[in-house]
């Protein structure tokens, strides 16, 4: 064997072409064969230890693609260790290719960290503070940074030149770099207010009018934040405008478990009169009118007593009228309504009176903050409001119609 041996090293040394094309060839299998192993052992090692396939690994979600890429590390290192006793090949091959694994070598280290943290936000995002504290906008941040001290390490190990060498000549390039990323510094301090302050979370329904933006965030990353708007079109914001300009945050409403309804019904103020005994006697059957017309009417005799002879003249005295018991209907109708919260404020006010009539505004929140449910709610109450107002002698006011002016108009030719 060993004569074997000594005639094959003799042999070698007579051919040193055939020497140097085995010598690749065997690198090349001995990188190919380290490959191959540790991809085996790493990943069933891996699926092992998270006691699911990998079939079941990706259809949750779980990318474990940065095990394979630090498996291509070891062929990487087989072939920049062994490039240099390949026998009778040249110094300057032998050189770029020890260069480029390096090069290889760090790429593939700096891509599957990416992967890592890609991996590491996907998990992130399905805990519940995540829709409060994303993380994705850190996580674009230190891919920038890998990426550019990647490439650093890279160009230093295709020169051979230490990494220092290239730092202390950006220095002269920061203003440059600066410009160039200005958009990601002023993104990455928007994000860290936004998250910091909490500020806006996915989920949270959003109004920027100038941007035409009114919907829920679907997505905060670290340029920009998604709103999907209620016609279903999406609208990309750059995250710093949520610092620099106004906006409508609707979650304080949505938390409060109650919204706010707030709309006037304009009256005829014509219409407005002192109700007389006919008209008390008739609304007093109204069962949320029985104890407002009682207490009104002794608060009101009493007052009138006191005028002694003065009070003998009805000019000078109190009289309920229509649109008070009117006011006094719709807050009890509130009251007791189901569709309406009760433990936060609700009011019937009147408004300063135009030429559009008399405001009477309902003011109250509704138990849900449901959309659909919250217009329901809303369009019954006014609905119930218009049809009664005749019970009171009350009119809605509303412009002139086609049909307001035919109607004046066949009455003047029949009057005629």
């Amino acid at each position: 064997m060993q004569e074997q041996l000594a005639h094959f090293q003799v042999w070698l040394s007579a051919h040193p072409q055939s020497a140097m094309w085995l010598g690749l060839a065997a690198l090349i299998t001995l990188s190919w064969l380290a490959n191959f192993i540790v991809k085996r052992i790493l990943l069933r090692g891996m699926f092992r230890l998270l006691d699911m396939p990998k079939a079941q690994c990706e259809e949750r979600g779980m990318d474990l693609s940065f095990v394979a890429r630090l498996a291509n590390v070891v062929p990487a290192l087989v072939i920049s260790t062994g490039i240099g006793k390949v026998p009778h090949l040249p110094e300057a091959v032998a050189k770029i290719t020890y260069n480029v694994s390096n090069a290889f070598i760090i790429l593939t280290v700096a891509l599957a960290i990416i992967k890592l943290l890609n991996l590491i936000n996907t998990l992130y995002s399905r805990r519940e503070e995540a829709k409060h504290k994303p993380i994705k906008g850190y996580i674009q941040l230190l891919t920038i940074v890998i990426y550019a001290v990647t490439l650093i390490l890279i160009i230093a190990a295709l020169f051979d030149r230490s990494p220092l060498i290239l730092l202390s000549g950006l220095g002269a390039m920061m203003a440059v770099l600066m410009l160039i990323f200005q958009d990601t510094i002023l993104s990455l301090v928007a994000s860290v207010q936004i998250s910091s302050n909490d500020v806006i979370r996915v989920g949270d329904w959003v109004e920027m009018p100038q941007l035409h933006a009114d919907g829920d965030v679907i997505d905060i990353a670290l340029h920009t934040v998604k709103i999907q708007n209620w016609d279903r079109t999406i609208t990309t914001i750059p995250t710093r405008r949520f610092m620099t300009d106004s906006f409508k945050n609707w979650r304080g409403m949505q938390e409060s478990g109650g919204r706010r309804m707030k709309r006037s019904i304009m009256l005829d103020q014509q219409s407005v009169h002192f109700l007389d005994k006919e008209q008390t006697q008739r609304l007093n059957k109204f069962k949320l009118l029985q104890e407002y017309l009682t207490n009104k009417q002794q608060e009101i005799d009493e007052w009138n007593i006191a005028l002694a002879e003065q009070g003998k003249e009805p000019v000078n005295t109190r009289r309920i009228t229509n649109l008070g018991t009117f006011r006094a209907y719709t807050l009890q109708y509130l009251k007791s309504h189901a569709g309406v919260n009760q433990n936060m404020i609700q009011m019937v006010r009147q408004l300063s009176p135009s030429a559009d009539g008399l405001p009477l505004e309902i003011y109250c929140f509704t138990s849900t903050t449901a959309w659909v449910q919250y217009e329901g709610i809303q369009s019954d109450i006014f609905d119930h409001l218009l049809a009664i107002l005749p019970e009171f002698g009350l009119r809605v006011y509303q412009h002139p119609s086609g049909m307001d002016v035919r109607a004046l108009v066949r009455q003047v030719r029949q009057a005629n």
